[in-house]
C-alpha cells in the first residue's frame, strides 16, 4: 500500500480488506507507527475495521477521542462493525462525553 504506482496500492488495499482478519496484528501496528501519510492511516483503520476484531478495541477507542474526523469516522465504523457491548460502551461514552452524534 506504500507504492507509488496507484494500481498497485488498490491492488493491496483489495488483498487486504479480503483478509484483513489475518493480518490484524499487523495492520494495527502498522497504523501506530505511520505518522506522515493521512490517507494511509485513514485506509489502514478501514482494513482494521473489516478485520472485525475485538483486538482493535483500543485502536478505535483512541481515535474517538482525536481530532481528525476522517479517522474518527472510521473509528466509530470499526466500533459499530465489533458489534459487542465493550464497543457499544465505547460509542456511548464518546456520545455522552459529545466526541461524536
Amino acid at each position: 500500500m506504500r507504492a507509488t504506482e496507484p494500481q498497485t496500492r488498490e491492488n493491496a488495499f483489495d488483498f487486504l480488506r479480503e483478509h484483513a482478519d489475518t493480518y490484524v496484528d499487523d495492520l494495527i501496528a502498522e497504523f501506530a507507527a505511520e505518522r506522515d501519510d493521512h490517507g494511509l492511516r485513514c485506509r489502514l483503520l478501514e482494513l482494521i475495521a473489516e478485520a472485525r476484531s475485538a483486538k482493535a478495541l483500543e485502536v478505535f477507542r483512541d481515535e474517538l477521542e482525536g481530532t481528525d474526523e476522517s479517522l474518527r469516522f472510521w473509528a466509530v465504523r470499526g466500533l459499530e462493525m465489533l458489534d459487542s457491548r465493550e464497543a457499544d460502551k465505547a460509542l456511548d461514552e464518546a456520545r455522552d462525553g459529545g466526541w461524536i452524534s
